[in-house]
């Protein structure tokens, strides 16, 4: 009977573990494109469930229970206002909660952008993201994953870089050598930074491209003007108060899509207000739930 209950708690041990994060990846192992040397005073924090001064970024993976993946992947990019990341309740928390639905999901621990470690600050972020999407496919038969059905998650800033990523993946700024798909299959956006006109976050704004940016500059980062036909399926959330980042960012996106023929979802609470991640306390209703269904209408939770 004793031995019977040992190799009971060691599967379920091995089941937790499985369920659990791997170490994180480096996204360029030999070396971040795009970088300079690091001022001595300038190195990663982690303070408060807050990362800041990113200059190695990485991608960390969370699986699903062994025998419950079925195949489908999603990045998240955690919000900051471009200037730290709240890795914890809009990372970690959404991993786990994606592998809770069988979906394997990367956390991306992203550069922030900053003159002080960058050539160029206004790419920084979206190199980051495009290469999290490149190596997931390049080692989707590594991980079990279907390579169409690749999805990214942003939350506030972090939705600005996965808005970013689903609209300007036409141009690559990185090395793709081998020529991988860098467009993900769907996206969600949570209480996202879209525009950089009147409406925009400002902080976000001058942290990636500048006080004083050309027009050219603030048209190329208002991603609402750059949907098109070929902009991935999208599912957005936003409450009608927040104060951070105006909720006519969420609309305006999503007016854009509806405009160029794109499919997708807008959830609009009353009340909330920013940052809440995965649970708006002012309602009983779940977001995730809501996303779960269109991701499964949509076919990217398989059969």
């Amino acid at each position: 009977m004793r031995t019977k209950l040992l190799t009971v708690s060691l599967m379920m041990l091995g089941t937790l573990t499985f369920a659990q994060s791997t170490q994180p990846i480096k996204l360029y192992p030999k070396g971040v494109p795009n970088s300079k040397a690091a001022p001595a005073a300038y190195a990663e924090k982690n303070e408060n469930s807050r990362v800041s001064m990113v200059t190695d970024p990485v991608l960390t993976p969370f699986f699903p229970e062994k025998g419950k993946a079925n195949g489908a992947s999603i990045i998240i990019c955690p919000g900051g206002g471009y200037s730290r990341l709240a890795i914890n309740h809009e990372g970690t928390a959404v991993a786990k909660k994606f592998n809770e639905i069988g979906v394997t999901a990367f956390v991306l621990t992203y550069r922030l952008p900053s003159d002080a470690i960058m050539l160029d600050k206004t790419i920084g972020p979206l190199q980051d993201a495009q290469r999290s999407i490149q190596l997931v496919r390049q080692r989707s038969k590594e991980w079990g994953l279907d390579t169409g059905r690749v999805g990214i998650i942003g939350f506030s800033a972090g939705g600005h870089l996965a808005s970013t990523a689903i609209t300007h993946f036409n141009k690559a700024v990185i090395d793709n050598k081998d020529n991988v798909n860098l467009r993900p299959n769907f996206a969600v956006l949570m209480y996202p930074v879209i525009s950089f006109t009147e409406i925009a976050h400002k902080g976000s704004r001058e942290n990636l491209i500048g006080k004083t940016p050309t027009p050219q500059m603030v048209d190329l980062y208002s991603n609402e003007k750059q949907v098109t036909a070929q902009t991935p399926p999208t599912f957005l959330v936003h409450a009608q108060d927040d104060k951070t980042v105006p909720v006519m960012n969420s609309i305006a996106f999503y007016e854009a899509m509806v405009k160029a023929g794109v499919k997708g979802e807008l959830h609009l609470y009353q009340a909330g207000g920013h940052g809440f991640g995965l649970v708006n306390k002012t309602t009983k209703d779940e977001w995730f739930n809501g996303c779960k269904s269109w991701m499964d209408a949509n076919g990217w939770l398989g059969k």
